[in-house]
Formats: structure tokens, C-alpha cells, sequence
């Protein structure tokens, strides 16, 4: 296989800075706000082009069928365009959780249209990507931008926000909680008032209106007062289970996530930016 005609990519985790409910679609999507960051927390991931039409996966998540995982669909949505002797095989090597609120398959499923985009010379335009990209996930689409965003609508409305450099240490307690569940609960908040983007200020993360119905899973509230006897605050991001606080340093977060219980995964992540520029040829 020629170098040209493998790409390694490195999908990062997104942490969501505050997130409120403002509404519901008559279609029954609730319409969101969001401040997304993205951080050095990541998947791998290489694709490498074939021109048999078949679209392989390797690696990955073993109990996701190839018709549901993100990546493959991502894929397969290219090959519409590209035609259909283009194929490709993905090799993914899972690291950042599922079910943690972290992005990571949506993270996935951009790697694989900016990836495919290039390798099979697509030269498709952002708001084409983003356009397919809002189609397979509402969060899609920040990682395609590759910059930190203030989202509005269910999620494909971005507004970018400057880069800062941050530190964070973000903890995984071990379990997964289930996007479908959290939205339907009737206790969830969904009439905040709405912000402008312009007057955003993200100097400090702020609420998100699922942490009260996450910290009613045991482990959640764990990690939650874990990272506040350490760090002095702790916030959820998205709908899932991780939990983080943001630090004056990289060893500061470091120091957060030492000794976490069995079962426990931590991370001192620093946020990022332009991701996909950083590509390596795969070998």
C-alpha cells in the first residue's frame, strides 16, 4: 500500500463548557446551547484507500454491528460521491469511553470524512462535510471545524469561539449512561433561557442541566466529589458519564487523577485545536 494512500488520524474528545436545553423541534429534537472544547484525548485511526468497493473495519467496538458504527456509515455516505468501486479499510483502536459524553464516535465519524475527503480526492467543501456530518450525529460537525464552537440547535449551528489554551482533568468512572434515557427523563430542565452567542463568555465552565439526573448514578457523583475535594469544582460533559474540572496546569491535572478507584479512568488533557492538520502517512 503507498503512503499517499494511507492516512493516521488521531479523533480527539470534545468536553462541553456549559450545555442548556431551550426548547423542543415539533419533531421532538430538543433544541440545545452549547460551548464545545476539544482535547488531546484520543482515538487512532487509520484509513487506508482500495479500489474493490468494499468498506472494511478492523478494531473498534466488537458489539457495534458495521450497519450502526459511525465510521462505517460515515464512510459508506462518501462512496455515494465517490462512486462505488472507492473502498477503504478502517482500523480503529479505541481510547476515549463510550457513553461518557465525550464525542468520541462522532469524533470518529469526522475523522473518516475529512480523511476520505482527501484520500479520494472528493475536495468536498466544510459546508458540504458539515452538511453530511450533521446527518450522521448533531455533534459531528465540530469536529469536522476542528475549533472550539458555541453550538445552538440540536447541535449543527456553530458559532467558532477563539482558542485557549486550557488544562483539564477529566475523569471516566467506569460506566456508560445512555443518551435516549437522559433526554426523556421528565425531570430534565428544558427551558433555559436562551444566550447570544456574541455575549458568551467562557472564561469558567458553566452548568449543564444533566448533571442532576448523572449524579443520581453513584458513580458519577463519585467521580464528581472526587474532582471537587481536589480541584474545587467538577462539571459533566454532554449527556454521559465523564466528569471534569479545569486546572491552572497540566500538573494540576495530573495530580487530580492519581489513585483513581479500580474501574476509573483519568486523563490530563489540554485543549486543542486544528487536529486534522496534524496528520501522519500511515506505513
Amino acid at each position: 500500500m503507498s503512503p499517499d494512500r494511507v492516512l493516521s488520524l488521531r479523533p480527539p474528545a470534545k468536553l462541553n463548557r456549559f450545555l442548556h436545553i431551550i426548547g423542543r423541534r415539533a419533531d421532538g429534537y430538543h433544541l440545545l446551547q452549547t460551548a464545545f472544547e476539544l482535547i488531546d484525548w484520543c482515538d487512532e485511526l487509520e484509513i487506508a484507500d482500495r479500489d474493490d468497493g468494499i468498506i472494511a473495519r478492523r478494531g473498534g467496538l466488537a458489539d457495534v454491528p458495521p450497519e450502526s458504527d459511525l465510521v462505517v456509515r460515515a464512510a459508506r455516505r462518501l462512496q455515494r460521491l465517490a462512486g462505488p468501486d472507492r473502498g477503504c479499510t478502517l482500523s480503529l483502536r479505541k481510547h476515549v469511553p463510550s457513553g461518557a459524553g465525550l464525542g468520541g464516535g462522532s469524533a470518529d465519524a469526522a475523522a473518516v470524512l475529512l480523511g476520505l475527503n482527501q484520500l479520494w480526492g472528493l475536495n468536498l467543501a466544510l459546508p458540504d462535510l458539515n452538511r453530511i456530518g450533521a446527518e450522521l450525529g448533531a455533534d459531528v460537525p465540530v469536529f469536522i471545524g476542528q475549533q472550539p464552537a458555541f453550538a445552538a440547535g440540536i447541535g449543527e449551528i456553530l458559532t467558532p469561539l477563539p482558542y485557549v489554551p486550557r488544562s483539564y482533568a477529566v475523569i471516566f468512572p467506569g460506566v456508560a449512561l445512555a443518551t435516549g434515557p437522559m433526554f426523556a427523563d421528565p425531570a430534565l430542565r428544558r427551558d433555559c433561557a436562551p444566550i447570544d452567542p456574541r455575549d458568551y463568555c467562557d472564561e469558567l465552565p458553566g452548568d449543564n442541566v444533566f448533571s442532576v439526573l448523572a449524579e443520581r448514578e453513584p458513580a458519577v457523583r463519585a467521580a464528581m466529589d472526587w474532582l471537587r475535594q481536589r480541584v474545587g469544582s467538577a462539571h459533566l460533559s454532554g449527556s454521559g458519564s465523564a466528569v471534569y474540572a479545569q486546572t491552572p496546569d497540566l500538573d494540576s491535572a495530573r495530580r487530580a487523577v492519581e489513585g483513581l478507584p479500580q474501574g476509573w479512568i483519568g486523563r490530563a488533557a489540554s485543549s486543542i485545536t486544528n487536529w486534522f492538520d496534524n496528520i501522519s502517512p500511515g506505513t
